[in-house]
């Protein structure tokens, strides 16, 4: 019977142990969509706050757009801290990010195509001072041939208004900001196209 009931409680002890991991990675994916209470992805890392939305044409974080309206991406990283960090671009270089999906999952691309990012010699090249916020915004319909932000050069993906339909736009990133560095990060934003009522 000490037997049955030391592999029972061992057991239960195994099973909240994978909970506990698993609830701890389910805290490092943010996600929000159409039914969420708020339209921006605000979440605050080790005195780092994060922001990622969706912009309508009136500049205000959606979840929801018109058949054929344009939309922004918008990414916000802000210093909380007390001493100065590097601020770290790294993530405008993945593939995924600014990168859409439709509902089955496959890729329309993104609204540039990768940029290509210069070396920056020495540290602290961007340094990242407090209260200091760093913001990078692009729509996804983009007139413009080419651009540079932070050192790196973007050419434009020539997008057009997409269909009425559901879709979803993710990355995961693991930030380094000199002194500092987070766990992989992952930011998920399900949205959908409506046709005009």
């Amino acid at each position: 019977m000490k037997t049955t009931l030391l592999k029972i409680s061992f057991i239960f002890l195994f099973l909240s142990l994978i909970g506990a991991g698993c609830e701890k990675d389910e805290e490092l994916l943010w996600e929000i969509s159409p039914d969420s209470e708020t339209a921006v992805i605000q979440k605050e890392v080790d005195g780092i706050e994060f922001k990622f939305c969706l912009l309508n044409e009136e500049g205000d974080p959606a979840t929801v757009f018109n058949e054929g309206e344009n939309f922004t991406f918008q990414f916000s990283s802000e210093n909380k801290r007390k001493d100065t960090l590097t601020f770290d671009r790294g993530v405008i270089g993945l593939s995924e990010f600014c990168e859409v999906r439709n509902q089955v999952g496959e890729s329309l691309g993104s609204p540039f195509i990768k940029p290509v990012l210069q070396e920056l010699i020495g540290r602290g090249a961007y340094p990242f001072q407090p209260k200091q916020v760093y913001i990078f915004e692009v729509p996804w319909i983009d007139n413009r041939e080419a651009w540079n932000k932070w050192h790196g050069t973007f050419k434009s993906a020539k997008q057009v208004a997409m269909p009425n339909g559901k879709y979803s736009t993710k990355f995961t990133y693991l930030f380094n900001f000199g002194n500092l560095k987070t766990d992989s990060l992952t930011f998920k934003i399900n949205f959908e196209i409506r046709q005009k009522s």
